[in-house]
């Protein structure tokens, strides 16, 4: 158990803060609000804040190797151009289904993970989307498509659909997800596993939305270390920084009756070990 210092990078009362990603080419935090349609920037450098309405309901926002974001949006994926110009790379609407987390593999395609608003089970899914617009979906049961990481060598991914209680792993054979495990799981009563990040160890850092921590866990799926926090619903997390040792939280404070006043806002935790530098999306 651990109870390092936490600091409040940007005070925020966001519904549902998400999927903190650092761009070394601004050097920005980059976070998402999914139901106020919002996309956050944030240098921690300066203290400079920037806020950004989106088409609909976005589920993660990453950077462009060219400048720009691509985001997971309620019907497909769209980028925006550094000018602020939007279009969409894949416009597939299905009624009642969003985009939800997604991350940028090693070699510039996104994998973007969807649910449907109702949460049914078997609702959702996980698609690797090329530079060019080309999907491909992952052949395995989704009902909550969320965290998303790859090993420091590239050779696994782990992913979280969150109703099972589970940090899966797959092996990647030619961008191709196979042999689907279980990596580590998450007991009852401690919360349900949403967004990860991978340090340059190779260990999985998890967020338990209702469990009020993180969770590190050795590449070989042992519980290593539990980051107690003040909020409820922690979502995910993100190594930003310079050097890449501050680990960024985002929250959330949708349904619940009485949010702590932290709910909602950018979290980070100092000096909290090393990540791997990040890949901008090819598209």
């Amino acid at each position: 158990m651990s109870t390092a210092h936490l600091d409040v990078a940007v005070p925020e009362r966001a519904e549902l803060g998400e999927g903190p990603t650092w761009d070394p080419a601004t050097g920005r935090v980059v976070w998402v609000d999914i139901v106020a349609a919002r996309v956050h920037t944030y240098d921690p450098a300066t203290g400079r804040r920037t806020v950004m309405a989106t088409e609909q309901h976005v589920g993660a926002a990453k950077p462009r190797a060219g400048g720009g974001l691509v985001v997971n949006l309620r019907d497909g994926i769209g980028l925006y151009d550094p000018d602020g110009a939007f279009r969409w790379l894949v416009h597939d609407p299905v009624p009642g289904r969003r985009g939800n987390d997604a991350a940028v593999a090693p070699d510039g395609s996104l994998w973007a993970g969807t649910m449907r608003y109702d949460g049914a089970e078997g609702g959702g899914g996980l698609a690797r989307v090329a530079a060019d617009g080309a999907v491909t979906p992952v052949p395995t049961p989704v009902s909550c498509g969320n965290g998303v990481g790859w090993s420091p060598d590239g050779r696994l991914m782990y992913f979280v659909d969150t109703p099972t209680r589970r940090i899966d792993v797959f092996d990647l054979d030619g961008g191709h997800t196979v042999n689907r495990r279980p990596f580590a799981t998450i007991e009852e009563g401690a919360g349900f596993p949403d967004g990860l990040t991978v340090d340059a160890e190779g260990a999985v850092w998890v967020a338990l939305w209702d469990g009020a921590a993180l969770r590190r866990h050795t590449p070989d799926g042992a519980l290593d270390r539990i980051v107690e926090l003040p909020v409820r619903r922690p979502t995910a997390c993100a190594f930003g920084g310079a050097e890449l040792r501050d680990l960024y939280i985002s929250t959330a404070r949708t349904g619940l009756v009485a949010p702590h006043p932290l709910s909602g806002s950018l979290l980070v935790l100092p000096d909290a070990g090393r990540g791997l530098p990040g890949t901008a999306f090819a598209g």
